[in-house]
């Protein structure tokens, strides 16, 4: 019988080295993206992190940036930004992936709203995300930067989140490098 697995949840500036090296691991192993191993050169700080390990092994994880986003005829909201949600392959199916984003949902509370984009809209829906079903775009220093509409958002309403319609304009500042 597996020994039970424990989740953690730390800043970025708590995770040791060895820590970060993993998390690089299996991010890299989960979407076969090298470009996670730049995970910590793009969050250097102020990221939160949920890791799912058993026996010292990191077996899922995801973090949480602060953004800002705006639904339409609404102000901006503090904006729980969720990214590098992984499983290491061999992990996939046994609830490390649904226990990482509910002991994230837990962390998260001082936000307004969670959103992520996802190319995996079910696994989220299972655990209360919402797609965002309208137009989506970037806010720019030249103006709004229209989102492809088959890249799915996904939001999750969370204790401040004010009333939404989900066929509204949603926005978002851009970051370097990406929108969403």
């Amino acid at each position: 019988m597996s020994s039970p697995f424990t989740l953690l949840a730390a800043p970025t500036e708590a995770l040791s080295e060895d820590m970060r090296a993993a998390i690089i691991a299996v991010c890299i192993e989960a979407h076969n993206l090298p470009e996670f191993s730049q995970l910590f050169a793009w969050v250097p700080t102020g990221g939160l992190h949920v890791v799912a390990q058993r026996d010292g092994r990191v077996l899922g994880h995801a973090m949480v940036t602060a953004r800002r986003l705006q639904p339409a005829g609404l102000s901006e909201l503090d904006t729980a930004y969720v990214d590098a949600v992984s499983v290491s392959p061999q992990q996939q199916g046994r609830g490390f992936g649904s226990a990482v984003m509910r002991k994230l949902a837990q962390e998260i509370t001082g936000f307004d709203i969670a959103c992520l984009e996802t190319d995996r809209p079910g696994f989220y829906e299972r655990l209360g995300w919402q797609v965002w079903r309208g137009p989506k775009a970037g806010r720019g220093p030249d103006g709004l930067i229209m989102t492809p509409a088959e890249q799915t958002v996904m939001i999750l309403r969370l204790g401040r989140t004010p009333a939404l319609d989900l066929d509204s304009l949603l926005t978002i500042e851009c970051q370097p490098g990406r929108i969403w």
